[in-house]
């Protein structure tokens, strides 16, 4: 008995204020960020952007404190990849803001977005399979299905949206906007695969797919034009899909609690 208390160490009474207040400080800043969206001049936006910085950065901060709680768990591999793929996450929230321009090591602007989103969606399939491996939620059909399924979505989507809606200035990004999408439906698709199997999942079964409904209708901007309240409905998605993925890492430590009583001592 004893080592089942030690190998597991959810959440508890003590940590669960710290994550309740993340979320308030999050939710706070990111409506105080789309608020702003639909204000003019210069101020505005300059506040606003860093507003949206800021919701990220307290989701990076979450994902680690999880890290943190989880540490010596069967939950810490887990948690440690959903929190380097927020950070990755964020780093494209400072490219596409234009913000890392001057550094860029991932390269400049939309294509460093791109490259840091895709590595954080690479930390967040893996995460998936550790997640899959431990709670044996590994059953074919749903696991392939859902991928395949989701696989299927972002193919279409990227071929109507960026494949038949390139011009001459966005077709250097038509293929590695399939690659990034792909990559999104796989991270969406696998996590839809575990909530079919363990409902505990569901919440980051849904944020995987606002993430990638956002990045759609980002990509319509890109490859189609720019529309009305455009900005302010990809942050309405992107936001809180990326509060969803990072918020599950703590179902993890009840689902693994849950599975290691029911193991003999």
């Amino acid at each position: 008995m004893s080592r089942i208390a030690h190998a597991v160490s959810p959440v508890n009474k003590l940590q669960r204020p710290l994550f309740m207040a993340l979320f308030v400080v999050w939710g706070a800043v990111l409506a105080g960020a789309i608020g702003l969206e639909g204000q003019s001049g210069e101020s505005a936006a300059f506040v606003a952007r860093w507003l949206r910085m800021a919701s990220s950065l307290t989701l990076v901060a979450t994902a680690f404190a999880a890290w943190i709680s989880f540490l010596g768990t069967g939950a810490a591999k887990y948690s440690l990849l959903f929190a380097i793929g927020m950070t990755l996450g964020t780093i494209g929230d400072f490219y596409n803001a234009g913000l890392l321009d001057a550094v860029a090591p991932l390269g400049r602007g939309v294509l460093g977005g791109i490259a840091a989103f895709g590595l954080g969606h690479i930390a967040y399939i893996s995460g998936c399979q550790v997640a899959a491996r431990k709670t044996g939620c590994t059953a074919t059909v749903p696991r392939y299905g859902s991928l395949a399924l989701w696989l299927a979505i972002g193919a279409i989507g990227w071929y109507v949206i960026a494949y038949l809606g390139a011009t001459e200035k966005t077709s250097a990004l038509v293929w590695p906007a399939l690659a990034y999408t792909l990559l999104l439906a796989s991270m969406a698709g696998l996590a839809m695969g575990l909530a079919i199997q363990d409902r505990r999942f569901t919440l980051l079964a849904v944020g995987g797919a606002f993430f990638f409904v956002s990045d759609l209708v980002l990509a319509i901007g890109m490859f189609r034009g720019n529309f009305k309240w455009q900005s302010e409905l990809v942050w309405l998605l992107y936001g809180p899909g990326q509060m969803m993925i990072v918020f599950s890492t703590l179902a993890i430590g009840r689902i693994l609690a849950d599975r290691i009583r029911g193991e003999p001592a």
